[in-house]
């Protein structure tokens, strides 16, 4: 059975559950366990219209949850007359969820969750083996995200911004447990590029589809992270890359500039090029000056200093560093790359060695260790 393309269909039969009277909570939950069913019996007996076979048994689902309740029996009766099948607007109802799942009331991590139980059509069995939490933590999770959203009118606004950083976060999660979380986070985004016509929506794809062609260069077979400067290029991506790039000039042809497109132009430079030493360095500060512009972070301004260090050399990188907070996540290993660079290799690995007492991550701590000591061993040559 194609997993994938059942996942597909919740957000249509959600939206006609929900258009019939179910509670947000209520509908999402019937049609997990209408997929647990399909699950159980399609290999055997595929029907032959998935998305009526599945309304009709989350329609019962929800109807037998109803019943249960008696304080909500006159309005099972009253909606228990309308068929069991009728159209399906899956863009529209994709779109919907989209918006209520990123709704502002919600920490990021219950919006990334509930995103990809309602729109990703994820269990929650595999959403906390991504995260790799126990299930019964994320079902709390994603009950408590529930409950806040629950009474929602349906013609809110939703906030279009919201929705991107929760696909990225959900991209930027990568790979763990028995689903590709990056992988998951391209189909979502594809279905929001086909429901909506904000080239900013187009941006974040290219972006992700161009951090994604360099995926399988970006650790070694030992495990160990490869910075992009030594990379191996031909293990890149080429259609990945021609498809985000194609995706990403029809964006910037619309003349509405957003931070994605911004930051998906400096991702298809890098990959443009035959190697760091021949990228455009030059156009990529320009691209980062132009972020700026639209998102003036201190994340931002760190790679842009770095990217003035290729460009006009280290120090003046280390210039443009000099007026960032010394605190900001991997300042001291730019610091460090760029000192390097400069022919300070004494200060650059005691930078490195800092650097890797600070690093969030453990193969962040590893790669900047192994460059402290390959940089003392430089100094001992």
């Amino acid at each position: 059975m194609n997993e994938a393309l059942l996942r597909e269909l919740v957000p249509a039969v959600i939206g006609v559950l929900v258009r019939r009277g179910a509670e947000f909570a209520a509908a999402e939950d019937a049609v997990q366990e209408a997929l647990i069913r399909a699950l159980e019996t399609w290999e055997a007996d595929p029907p032959r219209d998935p998305t009526g076979w599945l309304v009709a048994v989350a329609w019962r689902k929800f109807l037998d949850a109803a019943r249960a309740e008696t304080s909500r029996r006159g309005r099972e009766l009253a909606v228990e007359e309308e068929p069991a099948t009728g159209p399906v607007s899956a863009t529209d109802d994709s779109l919907w969820l989209y918006f209520l799942c990123a709704h502002p009331s919600l920490s990021p991590g219950s919006a990334v969750a509930l995103t990809l139980r309602a729109v990703g059509g994820l269990t929650t069995r595999q959403i906390a083996a991504a995260y790799l939490v126990p299930e019964a933590t994320m079902a709390q999770r994603i009950s408590r995200a529930k409950r806040r959203i629950t009474g929602q009118p349906l013609d809110r606004p939703g906030d279009l911004g919201t929705v991107l950083r929760v696909l990225y976060l959900v991209f930027n999660e990568g790979y763990s447990g028995d689903v590709d979380l990056a992988a998951e986070a391209i189909r979502l985004t594809r279905q929001l590029v086909a429901a909506t016509e904000e080239p900013e929506v187009s941006g974040l794809l290219a972006l992700m589809l161009l951090h994604h062609a360099r995926r399988a260069s970006r650790t070694g077979a030992d495990g160990r992270l490869v910075p992009l400067a030594q990379q191996d290029r031909s293990h890149w991506d080429t259609v990945l890359i021609a498809e985000g790039v194609a995706i990403l000039q029809a964006a910037l042809a619309r003349d509405r500039l957003g931070e994605y497109q911004a930051q998906a132009a400096i991702a298809a430079l890098h990959a443009d090029a035959p190697s760091t030493a021949e990228t455009d360095w030059v156009q990529i500060v320009e691209w980062y000056d132009e972020l700026l512009q639209l998102t003036d972070t201190p994340v931002v301004r760190l790679n842009r200093a770095v990217a003035v260090g290729e460009a006009d050399g280290p120090r003046a990188g280390l210039a443009e560093l000099a007026d960032l907070d010394p605190n900001l996540p991997r300042h001291t290993a730019a610091r460090a790359y760029l000192h390097e660079r400069a022919g300070d290799l004494e200060q650059a690995a005691d930078l490195y060695a800092e650097a890797s007492r600070v690093a969030t991550t453990v193969p962040e701590r590893d790669h900047l260790t192994r460059e402290a000591a390959r940089v003392r061993q430089a100094l001992r040559s």
